[in-house]
């Protein structure tokens, strides 16, 4: 019992918090209740943000603050909350029937008191199929954590706790809902691999906000570089806050993905302002046009056949330095790959992930518009990924690299062999570790430096990474799949054939002997055995 206890007190909120409420959904579905879970999180955290800054204001009302007026809150990123959506006043309700309407309501009500928000929030507990009982419980179980205060936003206690929802939403939902969720081990490596550090940042494809959310993660750990960038300054650099040097741009068709990239994004403090919602897309209605992208970080949906490429035959972005390469209407992937292009800026860089087949199809023009990126320049990297790491998918898949600035390495290509990595989490799925993440973005830089710091020089290594020259993909006729390239692991320098076969005969011998001894035993003890003989 001891035992138990102590791994109970060790597991880290945002399990617990997951455990206890996905037992409080009955036969609720998860993709349902994933709105409820999230949304009543969402609440809380604006309502405990709201409560310190109310408290900090009632202490200053002698010097003239006004605790009730909204302009107080909006100078500090903090959302205004009516009295009648404040947390304390929906948890002292949580054992009343109306439970649900009172939500609704006080999601309407924080809605109209902040623009931002309006049309992002979920009104969905009223609904008569939603348990009040089980509602009222999981309002208690929300309340008991603190998610919105400077101290728990300092430790993104909601950002973990919202991340792990999504990630255990998706998992549930299988493939249905794992369209809305890139898993955070691959987001990471694509940010660590492009090092957004100020500029645009675009994901025309951007589901709940995951790329957005991890760039912003990226510059905090990494603020040296900018205290460097303002070192010459008179210590101005000492006054950045490096996430207002990046400004990020979105597309989402899906409108309940959308909400909840919109409240991902916010829980941050993040300017979700230009991440968009429409039931078109991105293809047939592109909201960020003249849009031309710094980074572009995207997990675009595999193999899309349905993309209404036939209505978009003569579309501009199927231009690729001048050259008219249209993709073909039965499969999306090099049409997200041209549109990524089209919106990169002039110096712009591109990660992304896609299917591993589009490495080497050639249906309907797919080969001639891949040959036209190599040649002219445009692809970086391909990291072949392993299997098990989506949820949504069991579709082979690998990370593009499209870079418009590329001085020094016009003419290679690094292909990098990340299959063999990661570790199983389950049966089902696998993830990068932290460690994996290093080795294959730290490779990926270390290709790419050409300049005075060679500190940790390039070096090609069999089995895992090796850089082509165009001439060399070009006669395995324009295939990307690293595998073609990286080769066979080397076996060790101090290999001893001798040594290793002497090892294994005495290994072998051994396991004959212990079997030799049991089967003896085995012998032995039938002997001693007494059968009964017949009447």
């Amino acid at each position: 019992m001891a035992k138990t206890a102590k791994t109970e007190q060790e597991e880290p909120l945002k399990v617990k918090l997951w455990k206890a409420a996905d037992k409080l959904r009955k036969n609720m579905d998860a993709a349902e209740y994933k709105h409820v879970a999230l949304g009543l999180i969402f609440l809380k955290y604006i309502s405990d943000a709201f409560e310190e800054q109310y408290q900090n204001l009632l202490a200053q009302k002698s010097d003239g603050a006004d605790p009730e007026d909204k302009n107080e809150y909006l100078a500090d990123k903090v959302f205004f909350v009516p009295a009648t959506a404040r947390w304390s006043y929906i948890q002292g309700r949580a054992t009343q029937p109306t439970i649900g309407k009172d939500i609704d309501d006080a999601m309407d009500a924080i809605e109209k008191d902040n623009p931002s928000l309006r049309g992002v929030l979920p009104k969905v507990f009223a609904q008569e199929k939603l348990d009040k009982a089980s509602l009222g419980g999981l309002v208690n179980l929300v309340g008991s954590a603190t998610l919105g205060t400077k101290e728990a936003q300092s430790k993104d206690i909601l950002g973990q706790v919202f991340e792990y929802f999504l990630g255990e939403f998706a998992l549930s939902e299988g493939k249905k809902g794992g369209q809305f969720y890139t898993p955070q081990s691959v987001v990471k490596l694509l940010v660590e691999m492009l090092e957004p550090y100020e500029g645009r940042v675009f994901d025309p494809c951007c589901g709940s906000g995951g790329m957005f959310v991890q760039s912003e993660k990226f510059i905090n750990m990494h603020q040296d570089y900018y205290k460097k960038k303002g070192a010459g300054r008179q210590g101005i650099a000492s006054q950045f806050n490096p996430t207002d040097r990046i400004s990020i741009y979105g597309q989402e068709s899906n409108q309940t993905t959308w909400r909840l990239a919109k409240m991902n994004l916010s829980i941050r403090g993040i300017d979700s302002s230009n991440v968009k919602w429409n039931n078109e897309g991105s293809f047939l209605n592109d909201l960020h046009k003249d849009l031309k992208a710094d980074y572009i970080i995207a997990n675009p949906p595999f193999n899309d056949s349905d993309w209404s490429g036939e209505l978009l035959r003569d579309d501009a972005r199927w231009k690729v330095l001048g050259e008219q390469l249209t993709p073909p209407a039965g499969n999306a992937n090099y049409a997200w790959i041209q549109h990524f292009l089209y919106h990169l800026a002039p110096t712009g860089q591109a990660g992304f992930v896609l299917s591993k087949g589009s490495l080497t199809t050639n249906t309907t023009g797919e080969g001639d518009i891949r040959k036209a990126l190599i040649e002219k320049g445009l692809v970086d990297c391909i990291v072949n990924l392993p299997t098990k790491l989506f949820l949504n998918t069991q579709i082979p898949a690998c990370l593009w690299f499209l870079s418009r600035n590329r001085k020094g390495r016009e003419n290679e290509i690094l292909f990098i062999d990340a299959r063999n990595m990661g570790f199983l989490i389950n049966r089902k799925n696998r993830d990068l570790s932290p460690e994996d993440i290093e080795l294959i973005a730290g490779t990926y830089h270390n290709w790419r430096n050409t300049g005075d710091d060679l500190s940790s020089p390039y070096e090609d290594v069999p089995g895992f990474c090796k850089v082509a020259t165009i001439e060399e993909v070009a006669k395995l006729n324009y295939v990307l799949t690293p595998g073609r390239y990286v080769g066979l692991a080397d076996e060790e320098d101090d290999f001893n054939f001798v040594e290793r076969f002497t090892s294994l005969k005495t290994e072998l011998e051994k396991q004959i002997a212990e079997e030799a001894d049991l089967n003896k035993k085995i012998a032995d003890n039938l002997a001693k055995i007494k059968l009964p003989t017949n009447a």
